[in-house]
């Protein structure tokens, strides 16, 4: 008797099985066609992107292996053109070399081009933080407090490992200023900020005990 139960079950289910399939045929077909499409395109596009990288990578090495004094605004235009592609490797990359090289004097330049990185291209958040981070000490020698400040506030009021590179930026600009207290104000928030760089610290300690002991 339970045998027959048994088989009886099975049948059934085996044919609410049977129906739904027939009854959804075409959902099914449907559904894994969708499937088999999001492979496909999942595929092409990252076969698209490893090859625009490679594409950047060697646009970028003949440029900067074909540099010369004699090439320079050919370089810096190619470079341009790299950083404007906003990749997150080459782009800044890019903008480094032609910084390195001075191949472009106008600031007003320079700063655009630091703001594609920043502000456009898809960047690792310590990355770009590092990019800020350059950017304020380009600007160092030429901005007043407020925009150097302005630079330089998404570091300072962040949790970044280059919060205490900011900060020393700051206070080495203020004592430059011979502003000392303000200078002063900052060397001390390196001094007791928790994962500041080692190197910033002691570089901090050292300028409160020997010129603002006072």
């Amino acid at each position: 008797m339970d045998e027959d139960i048994s088989i009886i079950n099975t049948n059934t289910r085996n044919e609410k099985v049977k129906n739904f399939l027939v009854n959804n045929k075409n959902k099914i077909i449907l559904t894994a066609l969708a499937l088999v499409i999001i492979l496909i395109v999942t595929y092409s596009f990252d076969k698209y992107k490893t090859n625009k990288k490679r594409e950047i990578s060697n646009e970028f090495n003949l440029t900067t292996l074909k540099y010369s004094k004699n090439t320079k605004d050919n370089t810096a235009s190619k470079l341009i053109e790299i950083i404007n592609k906003q990749d997150p490797t080459y782009s800044t990359l890019s903008l480094y070399f032609i910084i390195d090289n001075k191949l472009i004097s106008d600031r007003k330049k320079i700063n655009s081009l630091f703001d594609v990185l920043i502000e456009k291209t898809s960047l690792d958040e310590e990355i770009k933080n590092l990019v800020i981070y350059k950017k304020a000490l380009f600007n160092a020698d030429f901005e007043q407090e407020s925009d150097l400040l302005n630079i330089l506030n998404p570091l300072i009021n962040s949790k970044s490992v280059w919060r205490s590179h900011a900060l020393y930026l700051m206070a080495e600009y203020f004592y430059s200023k011979n502003q000392k207290q303000k200078a002063k104000e900052f060397f001390n928030q390196i001094i007791i900020l928790e994962n500041a760089n080692p190197d910033i610290a002691q570089q901090a300690q050292k300028r409160l005990n020997r010129d603002l002991s006072e």
